[in-house]
């Protein structure tokens, strides 16, 4: 099942406090990316993030997820109302997250 536009759209609301937030459509699904680098992603109306120390230590009960089969586990997001608390996951993530590779 592809995510929708309305759940992507609904999640750059709740991301709208942070600046460079930026999205890729791929196959249906949404990649998300924070000041160019990737964070995760929208897959199946579901918000997984990257599963850096930070997005473990911030979520510790969360659910490792696949975004799709053959995929590596990601972390599902279950406080997507909590604007904060995204901006506060997303911050602490960043440096942990890769470099974007150059083209």
């Amino acid at each position: 099942m592809a995510s929708t536009k309305e759940y992507l759209n609904f999640i750059l609301e709740q991301l709208s406090d942070l600046d460079e937030i930026g999205f890729r459509s791929m196959m249906g699904e949404y990649i998300l990316y924070y000041r160019d680098k990737v964070i995760g992603g929208i897959y199946d109306d579901r918000f997984l993030v990257k599963p850096v120390k930070a997005a473990m230590e911030m979520m510790p009960d969360a659910q490792m997820q696949a975004p799709y089969d053959g995929a590596k586990g990601m972390l599902a997001v279950e406080n997507v109302e909590d604007k904060a608390f995204l901006k506060k996951l997303l911050e602490m993530m960043y440096p942990e997250l890769s470099e974007p590779k150059k083209r």
